[in-house]
């Protein structure tokens, strides 16, 4: 007897297995990996990162974010948005990533062999952005039910599954993932070099050399005014968006002060962010998902204001 088709893959001519799936449309990815207010979330899950030895050694010793901040971080971003809205191009993507980081090795700052596909340092980097989501949603969104913030971790596995990371390696519950998380917390992390320097205030950073020639050029002439409120931007958001714990563990400090700053400008955001409109507040490989989506029907329509 044949059995039916699993829902979470799709078979590929000519691959020796199905494809994992990405997260449906109207799924809780969809609304929160395109939206703009995740940009504010991406420093704390990287700095949580390569705050683990062998992932920061990897990325110091062989990232360009030193040299082309703004093009990694670019790339990254597209990237991102490829694993949730890329449809059949995610299982590819994540095909991609693997190779890679195929040769990425070293050794790291506690004198370990290290390679970037070894599973449990392959898994943690994918396993930050959910305690940093569930975290900063606090902030940014309106609270999470528990539902949703169970669904937000299934459809973090089937992303994880995408990248090609196996269900072994990352816990298959939330209960099993905060013990988890705890242990590397205080087994692993630190502030490593990379952290310490994507904290810093005081670096050099080129002016983005994105958009159309007349925005370079006015970023070019304002950017000594406007780099270091980049850079205090950048380490508050970073250290506040961050769990609680893992601030603990790699020793960054937060204030009652910078606790209610933080507060306010969240409170700003669930405001002002809602009222936009999709083209504004999806970026644009999002906001074409979407549009693409709810001309299929998968996807209702958008609410009239």
């Amino acid at each position: 007897m044949t059995g039916s088709p699993d829902p979470l893959t799709r078979t590929t001519e000519g691959t020796a297995g199905p494809d994992p799936l990405p997260p449906p449309p109207g799924g809780v990815l969809w609304t929160l990996v395109g939206d703009v207010r995740g940009l504010l979330m991406l420093p704390a899950a990287l700095a949580l990162q390569v705050a683990h030895p062998a992932v920061g050694a990897g990325v110091d010793e062989h990232s360009v974010f030193r040299t082309d901040p703004w093009g990694r971080g670019e790339r990254s971003l597209r990237s991102l948005q490829l694993w949730v809205y890329g449809g059949d191009a995610a299982a590819e993507e994540g095909r991609r990533l693997r190779r890679l980081h195929r040769d990425i090795q070293g050794t790291d700052g506690r004198g370990r062999r290290y390679h970037a596909l070894t599973p449990e340092n392959y898994a943690w980097v994918h396993a930050t952005g959910f305690p940093v989501h569930h975290h900063a949603i606090r902030y940014l969104y309106r609270p999470f039910t528990e539902a949703q913030e169970r669904r937000l971790y299934e459809e973090w596995l089937r992303v994880g599954r995408v990248l090609g990371i196996r269900d072994r390696d990352m816990p298959g519950t939330i209960e099993e993932f905060w013990p988890y998380y705890r242990s590397v917390l205080a087994d692993e992390l630190e502030a490593t070099a990379v952290v310490r320097e994507l904290l810093a205030t005081d670096v050099r950073l080129p002016p983005p050399a994105l958009g159309p020639p007349s925005v370079r050029l006015l970023l070019r002439l304002c950017w000594p005014l406007v780099l270091p409120r980049f850079l205090w931007l950048r380490r508050f958001l970073t250290v506040g968006l961050m769990p609680p714990d893992a601030r603990e563990a790699i020793g960054l400090s937060w204030t009652d002060a910078q606790e209610r700053r933080l507060r306010r400008l969240g409170r700003v955001v669930r405001v002002v962010v809602p009222l936009l409109p999709e083209r504004l507040r999806y970026l644009p490989q999002a906001a074409r998902a979407r549009r693409r989506a709810r001309a299929e029907g998968r996807l209702p329509p958008r609410r009239a204001r």
